[in-house]
This record gives structure tokens, sequence and C-alpha cells, in this order.
């Protein structure tokens, strides 16, 4: 399971223009702002960045320009994978260490979703261990049943990150994941090529 929401895309503008610097080709742009406040790429804009893209990353620097935020709710599981990809991304997760022991553990905090009767059975009769433990914490402030909480914790556990990247860092996930066995990893490419002009120029490379 994974759910991405509160999804930003920003710095098109100044991206753009400084991706004409090398050639001092500024007035050549046909980028501008809609009535709506939106920026839409000009076709000589768009024409440029995508042969910049098609040339590799000392090319396209103007794509780690462009950035994106989110807030990705996602198994412990993916965000293993996802940490791969710590160079130029930031995120702010919400904590294992000091507020796993706040919140009752139900089977909606779990991604299960491809689990079948015989799965969801173990994965019931974890959560209630689960709780029983941070009952009993909560009531002792013993480490030890903390420690219980952490290390029994499944990595189907799903955790919240809002996240910061840029069209570069998606442009290397999607290369990499758009085909992998993790649904999540696919799903989070169709968030990819579904962002703004990213057919045109985070995708543009598997064309």
């Amino acid at each position: 399971m994974i759910n991405i929401t509160g999804v930003s895309v920003y710095n098109f503008e100044n991206a753009l223009r400084g991706m004409r610097n090398p050639m001092n080709s500024w007035d050549k742009s046909d980028s501008c702002f809609d009535g709506e406040g939106q920026y839409v790429i000009g076709k000589n804009d768009l024409e440029l960045a995508a042969k910049l893209c098609r040339s590799g990353t000392d090319h396209r620097k103007f794509m780690r320009q462009i950035f994106v935020s989110a807030d990705i709710l996602a198994p412990l599981y993916w965000w293993k994978e996802y940490d791969t990809y710590k160079v130029g991304t930031t995120a702010n997760s919400t904590s294992t260490m000091h507020k796993i022991h706040a919140k009752k553990f139900e089977l909606s905090d779990f991604s299960h979703d491809m689990l079948d009767g015989d799965g969801i059975d173990i994965l019931l009769n974890i959560i209630d261990a689960l709780e029983q433990t941070r009952k009993k914490y909560n009531t002792t402030k013993n480490i030890s049943e903390w420690y219980k909480i952490i290390q029994l914790l499944p990595s189907s556990y799903n955790q919240l990150r809002t996240c910061t990247m840029s069209y570069e860092n998606l442009t290397n996930m999607h290369n990499s994941r758009k085909s992998h066995k993790l649904q999540e990893w696919r799903e989070f490419c169709g968030w990819i090529f579904n962002l703004p002009y990213a057919d045109k120029l985070i995708c543009l490379q598997n064309k």
C-alpha cells in the first residue's frame, strides 16, 4: 500500500531560465504563467528541455532545480528501498522512537492488501501482541516493553513522511523501479508519470 497526498511541484520558471544560460538563449524562451497562475512551458522551452534530458545527466542539470514535495504513507519495507535515493532528497517522518506507543495498534496501520486469510490472521495476532505490549509499557514505563514493540514491529507498518525531491531524483527512481516486483514501486512510478510534463522530461528517456 502507498498513498501520496499534498503534492506540490515548483520552480519550473527558475530552472528553465537557468537551462538557457549556457547558450545565452533567454530571448527564445516562450514559457509563461497563465491566467490561473500556473506555469506553462512553451514549445521552444519544452523542445530544448527534452533534448537536454536525452543528452544525459551532465546536460539536464536544470532537472535538479525542479522540486516536488509530497506526503507519502508507505510501509517500512518500501521506505527501506526508497532510502537508496538519499542524495538530493529530504524527508521528515513520523517517529517510531517517540510516538510508537501513543496510539492503539490497528489493522489499518499496516499494509495488508496482498495478504490472504491466513496472512491476515497472523498479522492480527501480531497486532494484538503489540497492543498488549503497548498498554503494558504505558502503564509501567518499563523500557524492555518498549524494546519489544520496536523489535517486533513488522516491516508492513505504515510510516508517513513529507518528502522533497527533484525531477532528476524522480528520473532515476522511475528508470530503476518502474518494473519492480513491489506494487508500491509500480504505483509510485505511475504517480511520477502523471506529474506536470513528466511524460516529456522524466519518462522521456524510457521511450
